[in-house]
């Protein structure tokens, strides 16, 4: 496996010259922050992210993410144009030595959280989602405002995203992703670069958009639509874990077995009765999921791809990024290590 760690640029408060002191740290997992979805990505601006990587001693290596534009998603007639575009980006980063791009298929919000500060018993703040904070939430108010939601949409374009989506059936969604990966994965098998789809999160309907990328059997179906290498998953432990019904360790053997799962985001998340959840440190013991147990089955099927601790809390008096501080997603990568490294002995002898 390949240790990676995702970073947000020259404007990140989490310095390279940090991330490269984290035991066993390879890679790189970024993107092109200023261009809007859809667009081509300059070579200027790739060269200078792989600069800026390399320099430090890391491997420019993957992408997170190449956004997919609604037109995609909704299936509108200009989305040929934005799937030409994407095809050149993946054209682009192959050149530039990329392996692998994560990207996701969610309608309008990427991740979404109810609190990005909740205060834990031990005094560190993390990400939650609450069902009963979500049902006071409306998004079409333009009073929300969280991490992973595009906040360059303003209220008007929200209302009309909804109506388009409402007209949108959770088939048609499949339809339009088949149609888009059909264009993109020629070019990603042509281009060297593996792409790797990251499940909805979390994995149900938020605010009536559908959402397809949530279970086995939809990862099942979503693997035959193209029946590529190139088309595979970003397995994230804490999207599909924070459902009860996902059993992660089951889903981490299959699809690493298959060869398919090209890049990992592994966090631990706390799961409550009523669907809601906070994510937690990665010890196994601090939330739902069995840490080992994922980190076991990669192992058992000797699993080469990208790994990268996800989200983790606020600790030790940081501030910064929700989600994304230097010291929990560092403790995270060596606990990471510490099983795998464990595993491997245990094996051996």
């Amino acid at each position: 496996m390949k240790m990676s760690f995702r970073w947000y640029g020259a404007d990140d408060p989490v310095k390279l010259e940090n991330i490269r002191q984290i035991p066993n740290m390879k890679a790189i997992v970024t993107a092109v922050y200023d261009v809007p979805p859809g667009e081509v990505w300059s070579v200027e601006s790739i060269e200078k992210i792989k600069n800026q990587v390399e320099e430090n001693g890391l491997d420019f290596d993957v992408i997170e993410s190449v956004p997919v534009h609604e037109d995609i998603k909704l299936g509108f007639d200009t989305r040929d144009k934005y799937i030409e575009n994407y095809k050149e980006n993946i054209r682009r980063l192959g050149k530039a030595g990329v392996k692998v791009i994560c990207y996701n298929f969610m309608p309008v919000f990427d991740w979404t959280r109810t609190q990005l500060d909740k205060v834990l018993e031990d005094g560190s703040t993390a990400l939650v989602y609450y069902k009963e904070q979500l049902e006071k939430m409306d998004p079409l108010t333009g009073e929300l405002s969280l991490p992973g939601w595009d906040a360059s949409y303003k209220k008007e374009d929200l209302k009309i995203l909804f109506d388009n989506y409402a007209k949108l059936t959770e088939e048609d969604l499949w339809d339009n992703l088949k149609y888009f990966l059909e264009g993109i994965i020629p070019v990603a098998e042509e281009s060297g670069v593996k792409m790797a789809i990251h499940p909805d999160d979390p994995p149900y309907p938020i605010f009536g958009l559908p959402r397809i990328i949530t279970c086995e059997q939809n990862l099942d179906r979503f693997l035959k639509l193209v029946d590529s290498e190139y088309n595979g998953l970003t397995l994230c432990t804490g999207s599909l874990g924070c459902a009860s019904s996902n059993d992660i360790p089951k889903m981490v053997n299959k699809y690493a077995k298959q060869k398919r799962i090209h890049f990992m985001h592994i966090r631990n998340v706390k799961n409550f009765a009523d669907g809601s959840f906070e994510e937690s440190a990665h010890l196994s013991g601090c939330g739902s999921l069995d840490m080992a147990a994922i980190v076991k089955a990669l192992k058992d099927n000797n699993y080469e791809g990208y790994i990268r601790p996800d989200h983790g809390r606020m600790i030790w008096g940081e501030t910064g990024r929700a989600g994304y501080g230097l010291y929990d997603r560092a403790l995270g990568a060596t606990y990471i290590n510490g099983l795998w490294e464990g595993i491997n002995y245990v094996s051996k002898r």
